[in-house]
């Protein structure tokens, strides 16, 4: 069997690695092609990933990055065509909710080769987020679509996607951190502090808007007063801090980190602030509160289960939440992604489709 796996994010190399290497295992049957389209293409924001994860180099790389979203999906559509008709695979596998899913999803779903989404069903219920836009559309061409959880299976369910298509298997990020937590490792040259948050800041929402931004801004500086805030700084984000003339005293910004690094700072932090979906889900794998800065977020069993906070874009609602300490006897103990065998689940689905 050949599969087509395309990528082009952090989030989805930590996904690819654990499926990669189950898909690599010695009487898979599987040949595994793994097309990278150059979304990230900083190479603190990628290169380092596919080293560290020992992730196979790409068959290819598009070089895809830096445009708009419609000139970003429409480049990697007409780029992924071509790789697959090329390669006339029997699979196209992809991840997530990025352009890069989307364009790997329609290039194949027109091809009229059977396309595998694995991070099915998730919904913010806000279109103005382009990844809404991404995922519900790609879950619509999908052959098959596997789901991380009930509540994504649920959602597929009310839009009328059910039945085989739809295969519940838990989240491959668990699958990665359960693998690769043991080589976890300090960032090189930092002094981090015995006790500190982490946060994250990216998304589109949150960082082009000077209002929401700042928001975030004081209230993470607000908290670094109480508990130190150790702020891994997006390159995008970073110039937008920049441009706008906004100070970050108090907050101690780092340089983006690999995975490795990002779970030797999860392990030890002691609450997770962020705008990340995935981060979401790393924070509760380690056992730590989050504190959410968007208004929704599809991973909604988190806040059912008390370990996730929506406070928005507000430094108020930030500072009380965090003043709050209700995260601090949160209960992790739930298993809400699945065992950490989902690439296995996967590849065994797979197989079976033939």
């Amino acid at each position: 069997m050949k599969i087509i796996t395309v990528i082009g994010a952090r989030p989805q190399f930590i996904k690819a690695a654990a499926v990669s290497r189950v898909l690599r295992q010695e009487g898979s049957g599987v040949h595994e092609m793994i097309v990278h389209t150059g979304q990230h293409y900083d190479a603190n924001m990628s290169d380092v990933f596919f080293s560290e994860l020992d992730i196979p180099k790409p068959h290819a790389n598009l070089g895809v990055g830096g445009g708009t979203h419609g000139q970003n999906t429409g480049r990697m559509l007409e780029a992924l065509e071509s790789e697959m008709i090329k390669a006339k695979p029997d699979w196209v596998l992809v991840y997530g909710d990025t352009d890069s899913t989307l364009a790997g999803a329609l290039a194949a779903s027109k091809l009229h080769i059977p396309v595998a989404h694995v991070e099915s069903g998730l919904r913010s219920y806000n279109r103005r987020m382009p990844e809404e836009i991404n995922r519900v559309l790609t879950d619509h061409v999908s052959n098959v679509l596997f789901t991380p959880t009930q509540t994504a299976t649920e959602n597929l369910q009310a839009e009328g996607i059910h039945g085989g298509k739809v295969v519940q298997v838990g989240d491959v990020m668990f699958d990665a951190v359960l693998h690769y937590k043991q080589a976890a490792k300090p960032p090189q040259g930092i002094s981090v502090p015995d006790r500190f948050s982490l946060a994250t800041l990216h998304r589109a929402e949150n960082t082009d808007g000077p209002a929401r931004l700042g928001q975030i801004i004081e209230g993470l500086r607000r908290i670094s007063t109480d508990l130190p805030v150790v702020l891994p700084l997006h390159p995008r984000t970073k110039k937008l801090l920049h441009s706008g003339g906004f100070k970050l005293d108090g907050v101690l910004v780092i340089d983006p980190v690999g995975y490795l690094e990002m779970i030797w700072l999860l392990d030890r932090c002691e609450l997770v602030i962020t705008d990340s979906g995935g981060l979401q889900k790393e924070a509760y794998f380690f056992g730590k509160p989050c504190l959410t800065t968007r208004d929704e977020t599809e991973w909604v069993e988190l806040v059912q289960a008390g370990v996730n906070v929506l406070v928005g874009a507000d430094a108020n609602a930030m500072v009380n939440a965090f003043q709050d300490r209700n995260w601090q006897v949160a209960d992790f103990s739930r298993p809400l992604y699945g065992n950490g065998d989902s690439a296995e689940l996967i590849l065994s689905r797979l197989k079976q489709e033939g």
